[in-house]
């Protein structure tokens, strides 16, 4: 299948369908997108995805929300209306040319739009079909709807986070939106590779809550095997010590102890303490465990006697894993953030320009795609079904008599 996408990235040649909204999908399919291959995004045509709707709104961006930018770069923007037949006729032609078809509807609504796995897979047997659901398609929960903090709180994962004297807390980030993302587009991935060896798609699923429970960790398995409870610790580790945020004169920085040697660079390079480094009871992680409070004391008093700037240079020299505890902002603004390029600025149709945070994935031979802002709602509705179906004027007036594009489109 050839790819009207101008790119020589290492997805170059993919073409997607994409019907997702909101986090988790998108989030998948932007990595695809990111990789080279072509992403058209199906969307409603009135309202668009509902992410496009999320808080803050920005004047520059014809007053929708500014979230969306994160997730839907490098995508083309197809608004059809899929409740129309003529609408969903379209959806038919693209996903029968398609690689790949991802979306993450509740429920069986693909299809009852007439646009599920057995229809799309008959008509194009190499698709791959990527579902994303909250509890799975099928069995006793496949009804429920499901949102990021609800896993985080269900899988155990809040358990894990906070302080011990009050309750789990999520993350502030929708990490398991994220993961499940990742998890997606790495199942898709997988399923081309298999294609070809195969010469088949195949369909592949991915739920939110399956991906909240491996997101807890390997505490899935300490409690398998002996049924062991992990104790929120705050910023410290229920692992290892000494562990956590220590506060130095002018601020707070988080360090690693996560081994025996790193603990006696700690004590021994650092604080100039070589008796606690060699004392044979606390080069065991369980005697260090014992005297957790007595360690992290003597660092807490070291620490705090000189600048964040002073003992992260000391760290660093020795070996040891540290850094500051950073705002957003500060950490957007950073010299490692700077380092890396990470943070850039796109054209944009309406904007001028908007900020983007660049893909963190690097290929010697197969480069990522230059980023393109994330599309205007329809952006590219003519251009893709021109290049991809193959439609004129009088096709496009016909679809857009017949409702394709929405009641309001002017044709």
């Amino acid at each position: 299948m050839t790819s009207t996408h101008p790119s020589i990235g290492p997805l170059a040649g993919l073409r997607v369908i994409d019907f997702t909204h909101f986090l988790a999908g998108p989030v998948a399919s932007m990595i695809l997108a990111d990789g080279g291959a072509e992403v058209v995004k199906i969307e409603d045509a009135v309202r668009g995805d509902a992410f496009r709707h999320f808080l803050p709104p920005d004047e520059r961006l014809g007053g929708e929300g500014v979230p969306f930018l994160w997730c839907n770069r490098n995508k083309k923007s197809v608004a059809i209306d899929l409740k129309s037949d003529s609408g969903r006729d379209i959806a038919l032609r693209l996903a029968g040319d398609a690689d790949v078809v991802v979306e993450n509807f509740s429920g069986r609504v693909m299809e009852r739009l007439g646009l599920g796995w057995e229809t799309l897979s008959a008509a194009n047997p190499r698709l791959i079909y990527c579902a994303i659901s909250a509890y799975g398609r099928d069995g006793e929960f496949a009804d429920r709807l499901g949102f990021d903090p609800v896993t985080q709180a269900e899988s155990g994962f809040m358990s894990l986070n906070g302080f011990e004297d009050r309750d789990g807390v999520r993350t502030g980030s929708s990490v398991m939106d994220i993961s499940t993302g990742m998890m997606a587009s790495n199942a898709i991935l997988s399923a081309v590779i298999a294609r070809e060896r195969t010469g088949r798609g195949q369909r592949v699923e991915v739920a939110l809550y399956d991906t909240a429970i491996t997101m807890t960790g390997y505490v899935t398995l300490q409690n398998l095997f002996n049924g062991w409870q992990p104790r929120r610790v705050g910023n410290g580790s229920a692992d290892t010590v000494p562990t956590g945020v220590f506060h130095a004169s002018d601020g707070p920085f988080f360090m690693v102890c996560a081994s025996t040697v790193i603990f006696q660079r700690v004590y021994r390079d650092v604080a100039g303490m070589p008796g606690i480094a060699d004392d044979p009871e606390l080069v065991r992680p369980a005697g260090r465990m014992a005297q957790r409070d007595r360690l992290i004391g003597i660092l807490a008093e070291l620490f705090a006697s000189d600048t964040r700037e002073h003992w992260l240079a000391r760290l660093r020299q020795a070996g040891v894993p540290a850094g500051a505890v950073r705002s957003v902002e500060e950490a957007l603004h950073s010299r490692e953030t700077l380092a890396r390029g990470l943070v850039t600025q796109l054209p944009h149709p309406t904007a001028g320009s908007v900020p983007n945070v660049a893909f963190p994935m690097r290929f010697s031979d197969t480069p990522v795609v230059a980023p393109v802002a994330a599309p205007l709602l329809g952006e590219h509705t003519r251009e893709v079904l021109r290049e991809l179906l193959g439609f004129d004027e009088e096709q496009w007036r016909e679809a857009a008599r017949d409702g394709a594009f929405g009641p309001a489109h002017p044709g």
